[in-house]
């Protein structure tokens, strides 16, 4: 099975990070069978590749951030397995994608909004990753739920937590992003994370 994400840009190296990011976290995550990750940079790239997959028969699922907050119909209910990330990617602007005919909504996966929203599961693992002069308190608090801080506020508040570290530069999402994925604890982030929790239990399925 392939496993579509968006990331890594257009450069090779951060490409290579990207899908290492993605092997330790999902590796952690206890799924020894993987995926073969694929980073496809943007997420209209990650999109088409996911798509020719699909029209070759190839078994294949999709990540890509939410880039926003999710309507209650694209989410409703206690079984993830029936929720809509489809809807949500087809009535986004920028977006409007539409569901191949021979994929299904678990097929499709959403980090919301985006990956940085994930880091705030894990506060330990940006405090030991940036080490001295890190600002926790310029974190969001701690009792919010994660998927519910817009990404401009995400983005903020890690540059705004790592303006002053000695031994790294201020948050950048090329320089930092996969390096910190791979160092989070998988079960703070699907606990505090709904959708990742879904991502989770799709792969655990599928790689069975």
């Amino acid at each position: 099975m392939k496993l579509f994400v968006e990331g890594g840009g257009s450069s090779t190296a951060l490409k290579s990070e990207c899908r290492e990011g993605f092997k330790n976290f999902i590796t952690k995550a206890g799924i020894e069978k993987r995926p073969r990750i694929v980073a496809c940079g943007s997420r209209s790239e990650a999109y088409d590749d996911f798509i020719t997959a699909i029209k070759n028969n190839e078994d294949a699922v999709l990540l890509v951030d939410s880039e926003g907050n999710l309507s209650d119909d694209c989410q409703d209910g206690d079984d993830r397995t029936k929720w809509l990330p489809w809807k949500h990617l087809g009535k986004r602007v920028g977006d409007l994608w539409a569901k191949p005919k021979a994929s299904d909504d678990i097929d499709c996966h959403m980090m919301v909004e985006v990956m940085e929203n994930w880091f705030l599961a894990d506060r330990a693992a940006l405090i030991t990753f940036f080490g001295h002069g890190f600002k926790e308190g310029k974190l969001p608090a701690a009792e919010r739920a994660i998927e519910g801080i817009p990404k401009s506020e995400v983005y903020r508040s890690l540059r705004d937590a790592t303006a002053d570290c000695r031994t790294k530069a201020p948050y950048g999402k090329g320089a930092h992003s996969f390096k910190i994925l791979a160092s989070l604890d998988p079960g703070l982030v699907a606990k505090a994370s709904p959708w990742a929790a879904r991502f989770l239990d799709a792969l655990k399925e599928k790689m069975a």
